[in-house]
């Protein structure tokens, strides 16, 4: 079982390294809330990431953060991928870990988790815990292709390394207790947490666009899915348009499928940008995904009281709650036709309502406080679990209750 929130003792002022790969998207905004908030709480912190990524908006993102980050910043080049030059990327982590003291390595993401757990640190015999917080990524393949079967094994020796797993579902973490076991680290379930400000209801900009579309520009966002969708839509003579904001690997072969569908006119393709200026312009937020983990744009839009059609996939219902029965099926361009058409046609005073009912409910269950504390309160029963081991007769086996 996976302990709940418990408002711990989150211990000692620390000396925190997050390690990720890219610097952009929902980790990146997750990492830098984790900044802050335990900066805030009298914790020393840093970063290591990939140099290759995020262009000037990661740059003048991590300038902003930069007050905050007192152990400073080290980008190192880190590919997607297994590849031969994770070797140097591991030993800058470790080498960063050594230089800075740090006694917390948090890992984030598949790329991120493996160099926080396998890196070799020079300790001098202080404590160390490694946190990992999956975001999908490898526990989305689908179970039973090789893809995932290398993953799930991969995760499996690396657990052996994890003082303390922080899911941010109870999706994924279903899905690693399904495929990589239970193992005797410290888990919890820690939800992505949003700040008051985005609580806030949008002002619609002039001229919106009827539907939007924010994040990676990629296959398995179900993209095709939704641009198959529109045509459908346009077909039965409702002159829908789509903005899509965000960058990635299929940008062009995404436009080619726009046109083939002939939707040149009535789709607009922009680079990410900040989302509450996003939100204002469209009347409804379309989520095709085929995998999710606890998406940042789905948190933000419901708090934003933002009408939405989104798939049933990973983490979502958790989000939705007493609302997820309106979740529909993923790679179901039939399905996505029809929810966007029957909220197009529903009363706008029934979709206010409705979406302002989930506002509330996310208001109540997705706290950045709360976020921050279950992260320390987990580093903090890690660090207990460690204590007692090392006092432990070598023949006893000691591992945090759940």
């Amino acid at each position: 079982m996976v302990a709940a929130f418990s408002p711990l003792d989150s211990g000692p002022p620390r000396r925190i390294l997050h390690v990720f790969r890219a610097p952009v998207g929902g980790l990146f905004r997750h990492v830098m809330d984790l900044v802050r908030l335990q900066a805030a709480a009298g914790h020393k912190v840093g970063i290591v990431c990939d140099s290759n990524t995020g262009g000037e908006r990661a740059e003048r993102a991590l300038a902003e953060l930069a007050p905050h980050l007192i152990l400073g910043v080290r980008r190192v080049p880190m590919r997607r991928n297994p590849h031969l030059g994770d070797l140097a990327a591991l030993r800058a982590v470790a080498a960063r870990a050594a230089a800075v003291r740090a006694d917390v390595l948090h890992g984030h993401g598949a790329k991120g988790g493996a160099y926080a757990r396998l890196a070799v640190v020079e300790t001098g015999g202080r404590p160390l815990i490694r946190a990992y917080t999956p975001h999908g990524g490898s526990y989305n393949y689908r179970p039973g292709s090789l893809l995932h079967r290398l993953y799930m094994a991969a995760e499996g020796v690396l657990a052996r390394r994890t003082s303390v797993f922080l899911f941010e579902s109870e999706y994924v973490a279903s899905r690693h207790r399904a495929y990589v076991g239970v193992a005797g680290a410290v888990t919890r379930i820690v939800h992505n947490g949003i700040g008051e400000a985005e609580f806030v209801p949008v002002t619609p900009a002039a001229d919106p666009f009827d539907l939007l579309y924010v994040g990676e520009l990629r296959e398995a966002k179900g993209l095709p899915v939704l641009l198959e969708a529109l045509a459908r839509l346009r077909a039965q003579g409702r002159p829908l348009r789509l903005l899509m904001v965000g960058s990635g690997p299929d940008a062009e072969a995404l436009a080619a499928l726009a046109a083939a569908h002939g939707l040149s006119e009535a789709v607009a393709f922009e680079p990410a940008q900040p989302i509450r200026a996003v939100l204002a312009r469209g009347r409804i937020l379309v989520v095709p995904s085929l995998a999710e983990s606890l998406p940042y744009v789905v948190l933000e839009a419901a708090a934003a009281a933002m009408p939405m059609v989104s798939t049933n996939v990973g983490g979502i219902p958790e989000i939705f709650g007493e609302a997820a029965g309106a979740l529909i099926p993923a790679r179901d361009p039939e399905a996505l036709q029809a929810a966007i058409a029957a909220l197009v046609d529903e009363a706008p005073e029934s979709v206010s309502a409705r979406f302002r009912a989930l506002s509330d409910s996310v208001h109540e269950r997705f706290s950045m406080d709360r976020m921050g504390s279950d992260v320390l309160s987990g580093y903090a029963a890690a660090f207990r679990a460690l204590r007692r081991s090392a006092e432990a007769p070598a023949s006893v086996k000691v591992s945090e209750p759940a």
